[in-house]
This record gives structure tokens, C-alpha cells and sequence, in this order.
């Protein structure tokens, strides 16, 4: 019902700025943002369009590394990029990212501690936090045994034909070596390619009904499939059209990742980009944003104002319970591990590994 508002609303700022009409297109900013499908509150591009001025042209790509080849093959001209950590760490180090001005990100200030100094910009140089959450197995309780707990499942022939693997060669490859009892950055060679017999052998036996990224939306809802692994976030956007289902961070670990905002070095409109980044960082938008997309916020302020924001707006109490899959408590998050930007050859083998996969 949320989002079914928000469109409604979108929908007619759209309109109503089409009735007003814009500057002339040689005189229009703009700035140009690739992020994830399903990741922003629609209205906050509207918004941001009307006070500013700027003209914001949103894309997505449907995981890091399709957007990394996108910047690679100068497929995407973008301004803005929003990608996850480990994918920071690597960009940073192939110098193609550009050092931000925090002068013109005032609202850089709100974002929490926990949130800044991580591995992947440890001196704040590149990098506005956008959201956080965890990895974790999203499963259909009316198609399955019993609770689900581990990554075994996502292995397991008796769910033949009914679990959804993510199409995503870090994700996925962490799950087979979670479920072996190896750290997920690991660069053992051996242990890699186990996680890969591991994979391999499932996808043979016709334990996967697909390797999916945003078409995982479709198939949980609509209950066309027992399980998939996928994000936090996007479990609890699923949950509203499909009551049925439930979410699980595995006993064995996961990922918890901080995805971010940063500034491409061959950006055309750095000024730009960096009033769309303060804009997005503030309280209001990310109040606005874990509202509509259900992702955790990095924003102090939003974070802990959210359940009286939910309550306010609803008129009923936020299910404390949901927002604890949201914004995972310390025992959650004790047991899992951020990603790490891996030497060249590990990269190298993942990609030959997951060519040989063929997805």
C-alpha cells in the first residue's frame, strides 16, 4: 500500500511538471546516476528535480560487476555510481573514482561512526554511505520443511527446481564456501574452486530453478519458487505482496555490506553530483528512502527516528520485528563480514569460475 501511494504521488509531480515545463535544455543541469533497481524512493528524484533545478537521468545495473564492465567498456556515462563496498575498494585502486569535497556534502556530518573508516574508503575520501543490510536466504514457509537456518539449503536436491540463486558470482560463490566453513575472502585457490564443485553440482542436479537478480521480485511473490538468496531489504518489499514469506541470515555467517555514493573521476558534472549526494543524505531522504526500499539507513538521525516516522505516517506501531531484518542487531551482525576488494588473480579465477558456470 506504501509504495502504491508513493507511485500515485510520483505520478503526479511528473505530470504537473510537464504542465509547467522546464528551462530551456541549454541552460538545464543535470546529473546523471546509475544505482540498483528497486533502490530509491521515486519521489526523492522529483523532489531534488524541483528544488534544485538539476535534471537527474536514473539507471540502474543489476549487480557490481555489470556495472563495473559498464565503466569498463565506457558503456555508462555516469556522475553518480552507487556501488557496495568491495566494488569501492576496487575502483578506488584502479583510480576511477574521484575525491569528493565534503565542504559541499554538509550532510556527511549525520552519517553514523560505524559507518565511515571501513576497509573500503578508510580515510573518507570517496565515499557517502547510502545504505546497509545483510545477505541471507528469503524462503516461502508454506513450500518448505521446516525453518530454514543454513546454507545448506541452497544446495539441497529435495528443493530440485524451486530455489533461486543469485545471479551474482561474489554472492553466490559466498554461499558455497559459508556452507564449506571458509571465510568468504578467502583466496585460497582450493577452497574457491570446492565453493565451485559445490555450485556446480547443485546447478547439474537441477537444484536451481534460475540464477536471478531483479526477476527474484516476480517469482517470491507470486510464490513460484521455495527459496532464494537475496538482500535484507528487498526480503521485506516482497513481504508485502506475499505474507508467506520469510527471511533468514544463516547459522553459518553472511555479508552485511554498506553500498555508497561516489563521484566518477571522469564525471561531467562533479557539482552536481555532489548537491544530489548531500540531497540523498540527509535525514528527511533517507527517512523518505528506508520507507519505500525497506534498506537500512547510515543516517544516525533517520535510524532512529524511523519507527515514530512509520507510526506517524501509518498510524499503527512499525512490527519491531521487520525492523530488526532491516537494520540487523549486533548479534546478527556479529556473525557476519564485509566484503573485501580481492587481488587480481582471485578476481580473475571467480571470473573464469563463473564463465565455466554458465550463467
Amino acid at each position: 500500500m506504501k509504495k502504491t501511494l508513493a507511485l500515485a504521488l510520483a505520478m503526479m509531480m511528473v505530470a504537473a511538471m510537464t504542465l509547467t515545463g522546464c528551462g530551456s535544455s541549454e541552460e538545464e543541469r543535470v546529473v546523471n546516476v546509475c544505482s540498483w533497481g528497486e533502490y530509491i524512493d521515486e519521489n526523492l528524484i522529483y523532489q531534488f528535480e524541483e528544488e534544485t533545478g538539476i535534471k537527474v537521468n536514473y539507471q540502474t545495473a543489476e549487480s557490481n560487476e555489470a556495472l563495473y564492465s559498464l565503466l569498463k567498456t565506457g558503456a555508462g556515462d555516469y556522475d553518480v555510481i552507487v556501488p557496495s563496498d568491495y566494488m569501492i575498494a576496487r575502483l578506488i585502486a584502479e583510480d576511477m573514482l574521484a575525491e569528493l569535497n565534503y565542504d559541499n556534502i554538509p550532510n556527511y556530518e549525520k552519517i553514523d561512526d560505524r559507518y565511515k573508516n571501513l576497509s573500503f574508503d578508510p580515510e573518507n575520501k570517496y565515499t557517502v554511505p547510502y545504505t546497509w543490510g545483510t545477505l541471507g536466504i528469503i524462503y516461502n514457509t508454506t513450500m518448505v520443511d521446516e525453518p530454514i537456518t543454513s546454507w545448506d539449503a541452497m544446495f539441497d536436491e529435495k528443493y530440485a527446481g524451486n530455489v533461486l540463486m543469485i545471479r551474482n558470482s561474489r554472492d553466490a560463490l559466498a554461499a558455497a564456501l559459508l556452507d564449506l566453513g571458509y571465510d568468504l575472502n578467502t583466496t585460497d585457490e582450493a577452497q574457491i574452486r570446492e565453493a565451485y564443485e559445490l555450485l556446480a553440482s547443485a546447478k547439474e542436479k537441477g537444484v536451481y530453478q534460475a540464477f536471478v537478480m531483479d526477476e527474484v521480485f516476480q517469482k517470491m511473490e507470486g510464490g513460484n519458487a521455495a527459496m532464494a538468496m537475496y538482500y535484507a531489504g528487498d526480503y521485506l518489499t516482497m513481504l508485502e505482496n506475499n505474507p508467506d514469506l520469510a527471511y533468514a541470515v544463516p547459522e553459518e555467517g553472511s555479508n552485511w555490506f554498506v553500498d555508497a555514493m561516489c563521484v566518477l573521476k571522469n564525471a561531467q558534472h562533479k557539482e552536481e553530483a555532489e548537491e544530489w549526494i548531500n540531497f540523498i543524505a540527509s535525514t528527511e531522504s533517507n527517512l523518505a528512502n528506508m520507507d519505500y526500499i525497506w534498506y537500512a539507513s547510515p543516517n544516525a538521525e533517520a535510524l532512529e527516528f524511523y519507527p515514530a516516522y512509520y507510526e506517524e505516517t501509518y498510524g499503527e506501531p512499525l512490527d519491531m520485528g521487520l525492523y530488526e531484518i532491516m537494520a540487523a542487531p549486533s548479534e546478527v551482525l556479529d556473525r557476519c563480514t564485509l566484503y573485501e576488494n580481492l587481488p587480481s588473480e582471485t578476481l580473475t579465477l571467480y571470473n573464469d569460475l563463473w564463465t565455466e558456470l554458465g550463467i
